[in-house]
């Protein structure tokens, strides 16, 4: 049996009709309310042309209408492209150049970038626009020849009478990543569902044998899954593709506001909530205990909460600490990256300190391996390069040679992806990972993972956020340096933030450059901006 995305949300929307599926911002749709107008937006993106194959770009917040546009690309087999609504228009043109799409949905308040970098575009041919309240005269988008996005909905049938679609549909993500501009990553949708959508338990290994199989999972009751990051980033993807195919309820928020979290939590009765990592962590949980901004006494009421989940950026032990202790919950890390889905799970557990040599510990998927320069898989203890096997990506769009770089194969014909990150097998199917090697510190010969810096350093209490990278050194080659936002009416010095991490990690690893910043740089997704960073250490 094949394996798609469309497919997949059509059997849940068979089995749990009536139940609410999205909810984000005041606006919500049960299953058959979103396959309807799924269904006709993909008809009318059918009727304007767009093709098996062609690309259609989403340009906008976590609004409702994201979900929709992106179940009506898949069910007419298109690929839908994920836009960074930070990027500034040069950077817009880029993705665009790499990306080609026929046709695109974005928000009004995006209508001058779009104006400016649309006629760059030869590919791009029609436009549709959705509401967001920005007053139309000054985003005139209807100037570009863009149809109001609910019209095409009303031209557009509700009859779901597609033709037969494939396991070879191509799922397309563009991952920004810490460095450089960004990368398409091809997935087969098959692929993709077993690495990063369920059909892979990354709990226990198990494998569904079955599409139909992900929609029985929701047989036992609908929970409330909160991902919190932007759906440009495939983490909320992720989680609204696999929940949708399980019959959950997904809660949006258009832009991350620590209050507006525990206020749609509270009201929303959520169960889980996905953020990624400490830009995230930090403002939520001190917000657990400020003043309400509506003016309520008592905080919030988040009894219904009993997981919080990471992923895709670094979650420091002592803000794991205090949100087990101060919300009772369960915490876990989902480790993996674009280019190679789900490498497995760590769950938290109070007062356990990182394992020697830093790093986070998961419970690793069987395709998960640890691997020598030569893709040989190195024994417990021996540190090299996380890599996986089995279902994993076709490659970079248009970029053969970082696809040859990224995808080997191994002398035994085994295909493997091999990202760039660190890691140490620990045994009982356990792996540390340790950082990413692009951001590897080498001093003196050894390597120092900025990541274990780095939670060494935000535990001090005088720290707010840190960024962490090498910086030239006549001696030693590169030395650790460290950006530093410390807490409001702090003024930490290098020696205390020294003596702090001594006690932490070894004494090599310690920050010898410190530069205190107003506010550190990072993506939408929690990615510190290490060129930010490293020309902030390196500035005279």
């Amino acid at each position: 049996m094949e394996f798609n995305l469309a497919d997949l949300f059509e059997h849940a929307v068979e089995q749990y009709p009536d139940r609410e599926a999205v909810v984000a911002n005041g606006e919500r749709r049960t299953y058959s309310e979103l396959e309807e107008r799924a269904n006709r937006l993909a008809h009318h993106l059918s009727a304007a042309g767009v093709a098996p194959g062609d690309h259609v770009a989403v340009y906008a917040y976590n609004i409702i209408e994201w979900a929709e546009a992106m179940l009506a690309i898949y069910k007419i087999r298109g690929v839908c492209i994920n836009v960074n609504f930070r990027y500034v228009a040069d950077e817009l043109a880029y993705l665009l150049d790499q990306a080609k799409p026929v046709a695109m949905v974005f928000q009004r308040q995006f209508t001058d970038r779009v104006a400016e970098v649309a006629p760059k575009v030869p590919a791009l041919r029609h436009l549709l626009v959705v509401e967001d309240g920005t007053d139309p005269a000054e985003a005139d988008a209807a100037a570009l020849g863009a149809l109001p996005y609910e019209d095409a909905l009303a031209s557009g049938s509700p009859e779901r009478d597609f033709p037969p679609r494939s396991a070879d549909d191509v799922y397309l993500l563009f991952t920004g990543g810490t460095t450089g501009m960004p990368k398409g990553v091809m997935w087969r949708q098959e692929d993709v569902i077993f690495a990063l959508g369920g059909g892979i338990d990354p709990t226990n290994g198990q494998r569904v044998d079955r599409p139909e199989d992900l929609a029985e999972k929701g047989r036992g009751g609908a929970g409330s899954f909160f991902p919190i990051a932007p759906l440009m980033h495939g983490a909320t993807q992720w989680g609204l593709l696999q929940n949708l195919s399980k019959g959950q309820r997904v809660l949006l928020i258009d832009k991350f506001d620590a209050h507006g979290v525990w206020s749609i939590v509270e009201r929303e009765k959520a169960n889980v909530i996905m953020i990624t990592g400490d830009a995230m962590a930090r403002p939520l949980i001190e917000a657990v205990d400020e003043p309400r901004p509506d003016g309520r006494e008592g905080g919030y009421d988040l009894s219904s909460l009993f997981a919080v989940a990471s992923s895709a950026a670094l979650f420091s032990p002592s803000l794991k600490e205090a949100f087990m202790t101060r919300l009772n919950v369960v915490v876990s890390d989902a480790v993996g990256a674009s280019e190679s889905g789900a490498n497995g799970v760590g769950v938290a557990v109070k007062g356990q300190d990182a394992p020697d040599g830093g790093g986070i510990t998961i419970k690793a998927v069987p395709d998960s391996v640890v691997l020598d320069d030569d893709l040989n898989p190195l024994p417990i203890g021996v540190i090299g390069k996380l890599g996986r096997k089995g279902n994993i990506p076709i490659g970079y769009l248009g970029d053969p040679v970082k696809t040859a770089e990224v995808f080997r194969t191994a002398p035994d014909g085994t295909r493997y992806v091999v990202p760039g990150d660190y890691a140490r097998l620990e045994g009982d199917g356990l792996i540390t990972l340790l950082g990413r090697g692009s951001a590897t510190i080498n001093s003196g010969g050894e390597k120092i993972f900025t990541e274990e810096v780095e939670g060494a350093v935000k535990s001090h209490p005088d720290v707010y956020d840190a960024i962490v990278v090498g910086v030239p050194h006549d001696r030693w080659g590169q030395t650790v340096a460290v950006v530093v936002q410390p807490r409001d009416g702090t003024e930490p010095t290098l020696e205390a933030i020294q003596e702090h991490c001594r006690t932490k990690i070894a004494g090599y690893k310690v920050p010898r450059v410190m530069r205190i910043v107003g506010e550190t740089r990072r993506t939408p997704t929690g990615k510190p901006d290490l060129p930010w960073a490293l020309s902030v250490c390196t500035a005279e």
